[in-house]
C-alpha cells in the first residue's frame, strides 16, 4: 500500500483510517512525546540466531515431547500460520508444509497463508482439509478435527495443523496436541505469530512502551473481564471481540481505567480490507456500530493506543476527570 486512505468519516474526526505504512514524521512525534529521552535507555541487546536443521527435527526440539509407540504411524505438527501474511509464516511452518501429505487448514490466518503462497509461486502437493470455524458456528466440532488428525496420521500420513496465529493462544492447540499423543501421535509444535501482537503492531501500537505500558493482558471477550485489574499502564487486548464490545467496553470502563480510556479497534489485520477504528471505553461502541465495525477484529486498550498515528489529535486532550457512568456529565467527542 502506497499510504493512508481516510474514510468520509474518519476525515471528518479522525477517529478511523484504512491501514497503511505508518508516516514516519507522525510516529516519532508520537513517540518523542510519549517517551522520555532515548540516550537514557536501557542498551540494546542483539539476539544471534544460531543455524538450525529444518528437515526432521526431534520432537523434543520444538517443546512436544516424544510419543511411545508413534515410529508404525505417520506424524502431526502443529503450525502456527501467523495473522495471514504469507511473510511471516516460519521458515520451519513453511518446511512442514513443503513435506505435507495432508493439510488440514482454519479459515483465519491459515487460508490467507496459503493464497499468499500460491500467489508467491510456492507449490504444495498436499491435500487440503478445510475445517475453518465461522463465529457460532463450527462446521467441524473441535472432537472431529482431532479424531481427523488422529486418523490420517494413523494411516501413515505427515499432516500439518495448519493453525490461524499461534497453536497455544486461544487456537486449541492443546487441545489437539493431547488427543494425538493418547492415541501413540508423533506431535511437532511450530509457534506462530499471534495476531494479538502482530495486528496492533500493524497499527502502530505497542503494547508496552517505556513510560507507558509495562505489562499486557490477551483475553477473548467471551472471558470474564471484571478480574482484570490494573490501569491504564495495564494494555488490554481482546480476541473475538466485536459481538460483546459494548459490554466488554461499560465493564473495563468501570474500572481504574475509567470511560475516557483510549481503545482502538484492528479490523481484518493483514487482511484486505484492514482498518482502525480510535476512541475511547465511553465512545468506541457506538463508533463501532457507526462504522458497521466486523470480525475479525483485535482490540486494544490502554494508553499505549495515544502512540498509534491513526489516533485523533483530539485524544491526547481528553478531560481526564470524565466518567462515563456519572450522569449527566456530556461525554468528549473525538
Amino acid at each position: 500500500m502506497s499510504g493512508v486512505t481516510e474514510g468520509a468519516d474518519a476525515a471528518a474526526s479522525g477517529a478511523g483510517a484504512t491501514i497503511g505504512p505508518v508516516p514516519a514524521d507522525a510516529a516519532s512525534e508520537r513517540a518523542e512525546a510519549a517517551a522520555p529521552d532515548a540516550a537514557s535507555s536501557p542498551t540494546s541487546t542483539t539476539a544471534r540466531a544460531d543455524a538450525v536443521e529444518l528437515g526432521a527435527p526431534d520432537a523434543t526440539e520444538l517443546g512436544a515431547p516424544p510419543t511411545a509407540g508413534a515410529a508404525a504411524s505417520g506424524t502431526v505438527w502443529l503450525v502456527g500460520a501467523g495473522p495471514g501474511d504469507a511473510g511471516l509464516l516460519t521458515l520451519r511452518g513453511l518446511r512442514a508444509l513443503e513435506s505435507a501429505d495432508v493439510i488440514v487448514a482454519d479459515r483465519l490466518g491459515a487460508r490467507g497463508v496459503l493464497d499468499g503462497l500460491a500467489a508467491d509461486g510456492v507449490h504444495l502437493t498436499a491435500e487440503v482439509i478445510d475445517v475453518g470455524k465461522l463465529p457460532g458456528h463450527h462446521a467441524v466440532p473441535q472432537d472431529a478435527i482431532n479424531a481427523l488428525l488422529v486418523r490420517e496420521a494413523q494411516s501413515g500420513r505427515t499432516v500439518v495443523r495448519l493453525k490461524g496465529g499461534d497453536p497455544y493462544v486461544f487456537g486449541r492447540g492443546g487441545e489437539e496436541l493431547f488427543a494425538c499423543q493418547e492415541a501413540g501421535i508423533d506431535v511437532r509444535v511450530v509457534p506462530g505469530v499471534t495476531s494479538a501482537v502482530s495486528v496492533p503492531a500493524l497499527a502502530g501500537i505497542p503494547l508496552t512502551h517505556r513510560g507507558v505500558a509495562t505489562s499486557f493482558t490477551v483475553a477473548t471477550a467471551h472471558d470474564q473481564l471484571l478480574p482484570l485489574g490494573g490501569g491504564r499502564d495495564h494494555t488490554v487486548v481482546l480476541l473475538m471481540g466485536v459481538g460483546t464490545l459494548a459490554h466488554s467496553a461499560l465493564t473495563l470502563a468501570r474500572g481504574e481505567r475509567g470511560g475516557d480510556c483510549p481503545v482502538a479497534i484492528v479490523e481484518d489485520g493483514f487482511g484486505a480490507r484492514q482498518r482502525v477504528t480510535v476512541g475511547t471505553l465511553a465512545t468506541i461502541a457506538a463508533q463501532a456500530a457507526e462504522r458497521g465495525v466486523r470480525s475479525p477484529a483485535v482490540v486494544v486498550v490502554g494508553d499505549v493506543v495515544r502512540l498509534s498515528p491513526y489516533a485523533p489529535a483530539a485524544l491526547a486532550s481528553l478531560d481526564l476527570t470524565f466518567d462515563p457512568l456519572a450522569v449527566p456529565r456530556k461525554a468528549p467527542s473525538l
